[in-house]
């Protein structure tokens, strides 16, 4: 007998923790490898979250909360939001969940059902478009290009919507493009978005990892009609280096809010209690651990980008933001799952294949590893690109 629904049948693994398994398991064995697969920072958290999370569970903070997360975080990334994002919520419009991706999947879920088409610039975050898949609804991928910094135009968007066009994605910085949206380039897709009335979901757990001249700007704060239509996901697993932690939120419209809050209360019932403490911590205290991180992946962004730029036949757009450069492999003649597994097999370095953003053309490289990783795994990189 098939016990399994079309819909799991159909649903892919992630391709990056896959990834990243392999290469872990091919060190245990004692293998030399280089990896840049990781979509996590190599940085630990920084210690006065640690100790919120340790004092609560000496308090014994280790039962049930409220399934929306601990009114002292919700109040906390409400103030956060008016601050620094320019979004005016109440705390009623805040959902805790255990991580920005299941954030981002509690909002597709209360919003998206049969037959509805969601719109994804593409390369895409390799989990939007399942997401999309599991509440129901038909992905549709925009393909941006390079000569876009892989951001999609208010064309392309108009273009690709069609009347079962419910909600479209919007990350900024972008993961695997590392592409950041400016103020002008949102309000031109938000005047779209608000002729038809289409959701957005701005995913913007990067945010605070921008580089050189760019800037962050949240799509709810662009004008009203930003503000109405727009749910904001956001986390603390990149920018505080929390991973493992699984604390994230989002803002929402009231009622989208609510049906949230009830989706989740029947998925998960709440956020790990003492973590929520954590996040407290993370942005009501010292916020220096972020700029020296941001400090220092800067660095190696500048390091990574001129090494790709100098190799021949690959082709390289500077990123501006998150921890990710997305290099076009298509004039080596492989598909990007042929790349990388020759890249792995025969000298020792783990990236990411394109296929799995929705762009067969390119790989991902993260530079979210130490410098030295970083320098040895390049030095095989470009011999193996010389060798094709």
């Amino acid at each position: 007998m098939d016990f399994l629904t079309d819909r799991a049948k159909t649903l892919t693994p992630s391709l990056t923790l896959s990834i990243d398994s392999r290469a872990k398991a091919l060190l245990a064995e004692g293998g030399d490898i280089c990896g840049f697969g990781a979509g996590e920072p190599d940085f630990d958290t920084p210690e006065h979250i640690k100790a919120a999370a340790m004092a609560a569970i000496e308090a014994g903070f280790t039962k049930y909360t409220p399934s929306s997360g601990i009114p002292e975080l919700r109040q906390a990334i409400v103030d956060k939001l008016a601050a620094e994002n320019g979004i005016q919520v109440e705390t009623a419009q805040v959902i805790v969940s255990n991580g920005a991706k299941q954030s981002c999947l509690n909002a597709i879920l209360a919003t998206i059902g049969e037959g509805d088409e969601v719109i994804i610039p593409a390369p895409y975050w390799l989990s939007y478009p399942e997401m999309v898949r599991i509440a129901g609804g038909t992905p549709v991928p925009v393909n941006t290009t390079e000569e876009s910094n892989w951001k999609m135009t208010p064309e392309q968007f108009s273009d690709a919507m069609t009347p079962r066009t419910k909600m479209v994605i919007i990350n900024t910085p972008g993961n695997p493009t590392g592409s950041v949206y400016s103020k002008e380039e949102l309000e031109a897709l938000v005047a779209v978005a608000a002729e038809e009335d289409i959701l957005i979901l701005s995913d913007e757990i990067y945010e605070k990892l921008v580089y050189n001249d760019a800037n962050h700007v949240s799509v709810a704060s662009i004008n009203e009609e930003a503000r109405r239509l727009t749910i904001t996901v956001n986390g603390f697993s990149k920018a505080y280096s929390m991973t493992g932690w699984r604390l994230g939120y989002l803002a929402a419209p009231t009622e989208v809010a609510k049906a949230i809050d009830s989706l989740q209360s029947h998925m998960t019932s709440n956020p790990c209690s003492f973590v929520q403490k954590g996040g407290i911590a993370a942005l009501r205290g010292d916020q220096q651990p972020v700029a020296d991180m941001r400090e220092e992946l800067n660095l190696r962004r500048q390091y990574m980008v001129k090494r790709l730029q100098n190799i021949p036949r690959l082709r390289v757009v500077e990123p501006l933001g998150a921890f990710y450069v997305l290099a076009n492999i298509s004039q080596f003649g492989l598909s990007s799952t042929n790349f990388a597994d020759k890249l792995l097999s025969k000298v020792g370095v783990a990236v990411v294949p394109g296929i799995a953003f929705g762009d067969d053309r390119t790989v991902r490289l993260s530079y979210a590893t130490g410098m030295d990783v970083i320098k040895k795994g390049l030095d095989r990189f470009e011999e193996f690109c010389c060798q094709l």
